[in-house]
């Protein structure tokens, strides 16, 4: 076995992203020593592709919006399964951190006199998302990167952990190795900042980068951490759906924040029918109303009218365009029609210069002349790693999970732009937590030898299978497994048979084999992620088959109605003493008396 190279800090943090960045330039802000490790390269994280906005209530278009708003808002987006605890946080510090933001040089859009402009997304009552164009997460990379690198963060590229270790029951140190040639890496620590992003690639068509394999999911429950809520999964209602190569390319919410328009191939506009009871007063009752608050949103004047219904929220806008597919009314390639060219042209390229260049240089598809064609694509785990709404920390002392592999913000179903937001919250908030948990230490907390020694054996195992299986194609069963039987709809006999497929596809995972040597060897670095993959997956599939009503991403076709006492508990699994999964329903944080007088409807004075 090869010798490892050894680093150490007070507080690793593990991921790029703009929730990682956050946290460590929090942590090197107050002058602890800090390393961030990231599996590509500085700046090519994830977040550089969200595209429409980030949400916070700045109210410089809406002036009655607020933080009390925002909250309700992201409560019944999540169907009220979120932490309401992180909900309101979120809410409350949200427009800090973009000013923040924007004090470090990020370029947001701006009104006529001079401020954030901010603009429609679904589910949100106001105009909310702060934006640059539609290259928003990039911009936030780039400022949030420019800081750090500012402050002298040590970053370790194209490096992946493996294996996090514990000094009795608190974290130690994390084992990885470099990709480029297969070097190992040790870090002493004494506290640890997942911020790995999702599990996008468990799936066949997702708007996720490669990067997302469940790493910090896998990791945190290796180490005795919990999963929660992950049977929500959110498939963006449009993604691109041709040509081939590029299916699943996210197409940004901001094109309908912008006016853009859903028909199916009969040239209707069939979102009115898929409005719910429960929010259809929330809505454009017609076409007619639809257009008057499209017509006043490009005019820049405010109207009674109420918003289109394309601006529903993402889960019913997936299961809209799933159903009229299904039906026989989808697009020549199996989607739908997204159709912004009616506006002016100039206009369509100034808000939308991603949307435009992507169609126009991979499609050759101009979207000012015509439409494009969309569908639903895997987009965002709501679910994750359950933490301390106040510091992020997980139930294993010293480690710490922000963004999207942690759980309880979102609930049921994130609503577009509360994404970004939530990065920049609990990254600053989980960088802070692990600085002063770190700073209430006494010890150094110890490694024990044999850990490394097992840690560099993991990897070394798929060298040492003769005839193993390709690793790919164990992939690519898996990618079919979880798009055929733990989709948008699901039902009992469907999801019994994922579980099944999958505790079958455990024993491949285990001959997965590598060839060659570690340098530059996709293959090796594939059977390492096939682990990550299978607990987030196996965590979706039991969770979605346990929770027997439908809510929010979540849609069983067996169980259609929403039950009350499901809307009470998570779902969590954990790793049991017999290394299987151990799924719970544990219950929800109770929300304060003054926070639920906000959901209550107020009755209107009566005529005197």
């Amino acid at each position: 076995m090869s010798e490892y190279e050894i680093r150490e800090h007070d507080v690793l943090v593990i991921g790029a992203g703009g929730a990682g960045l956050r946290a460590a330039i929090e942590v090197s802000g107050q002058g602890v020593s800090v390393g961030l490790v990231c599996k590509s390269l500085l700046g090519k994280a994830h977040t550089v592709m969200a595209e429409g906005g980030v949400a916070a209530a700045l109210a410089n278009v809406d002036p009655m919006d607020g933080w009390q708003t925002h909250f309700k808002d992201t409560m019944n987006g999540g169907k009220q399964l979120n932490n309401w605890r992180m909900a309101q946080l979120h809410a409350q510090e949200a427009p800090d951190r973009v000013k923040e933001l924007e004090r470090w040089g990020a370029v947001f859009d701006r009104t006529k006199d001079g401020k954030i402009l901010q603009r429609a997304f679904g589910g949100h009552t106001w105009k909310r998302l702060c934006h640059v164009g539609d290259r928003t997460g990039l911009e936030m990379i780039r400022t949030l990167q420019d800081r750090g690198v500012h402050q002298g963060i040590e970053v370790y590229m194209e490096c992946t952990i493996t294996k996090l270790i514990k000094d009795g029951d608190k974290i130690a140190g994390a084992f990885g190795y470099y990709r480029e040639d297969g070097r190992y890496i040790l870090f002493k620590t004494k506290a640890i900042v997942l911020a790995t992003g999702g599990t996008g690639k468990a799936y066949t068509v997702t708007s996720n980068s490669w990067e997302y394999t469940g790493d910090g999911q896998g990791l945190a429950y290796d180490a005795g951490a919990e999963l929660i809520d992950m049977e929500f999964i959110q498939f963006h209602p449009t993604g691109m759906v041709w040509p081939p190569g590029v299916r699943g390319i996210l197409v940004t919410e901001g094109v309908r924040g912008e006016g853009g328009i859903l028909r199916n191939s009969l040239g209707e506009r069939f979102m009115f029918k898929y409005l719910p009871e429960t929010t259809r007063n929330d809505y454009a009752a017609d076409e007619a109303e639809a257009v008057t608050w499209v017509n006043a949103a490009l005019a820049g004047t405010r109207t009674e009218a109420r918003r289109p219904p394309e601006l529903s929220t993402r889960d019913n806008v997936a299961r809209a365009i799933y159903t009229e597919v299904k039906e026989g009314r989808g697009s020549p390639h199996g989607g739908v029609f997204l159709d912004i060219s009616y506006q002016d042209s100039d206009r369509v390229k100034k808000k939308l210069p991603s949307m435009y260049h992507q169609f126009k240089d991979l499609a050759d598809v101009d979207i000012t002349a015509g439409p494009m064609e969309v569908g639903p694509t895997m987009h965002y785990t709501m679910g994750g790693i359950r933490v301390d709404a106040e510091s992020q920390m997980s139930r294993v002392p010293g480690l710490f999970a922000a963004g999207e592999c942690s759980g309880g913000m979102h609930g049921a179903n994130r609503l577009g732009g509360n994404s970004l937001s939530d990065l920049v919250v609990f990254g600053k908030r989980a960088g802070a937590g692990a600085v002063e948990y770190v700073k209430g230490l006494s010890d150094q907390p110890k490694i024990d030898d044999n850990f490394v020694k097992e840690a560099m054996a993991e990897m070394e195992a798929p060298f040492q299978i003769k005839d193993g299986k390709n690793p790919y194609d164990v992939h690519k069963e898996l990618n079919k497994i979880m798009s055929t039987y733990v989709g948008i709809f699901r039902e009992e006999a469907e999801l019994a048979t994922g579980v099944a497929k999958l505790e079958e596809l455990k024993a491949d995972i285990e001959k997965a084999g590598a060839k060659g040597t570690k340098a530059f060897n996709p293959g090796w670095h594939m059977c390492r992620d096939l682990k990550n993959m299978m607990i987030c997956s196996e965590a979706i599939a039991r969770s979605a088959l346990s929770r027997q009503e439908s809510r929010g991403a979540h849609s069983r076709l067996d169980y259609p109605d929403t039950e009350k006492e499901w809307g009470t508990k998570n779902s969590a699994c954990s790793k049991g003493a017999d290394g299987k999964m151990v799924l719970e329903h544990t219950p929800l944080p109770e929300m304060p008396a003054d926070l639920k007088e906000l959901f209550v409807k107020k009755k209107e004075p009566a005529n005197a």
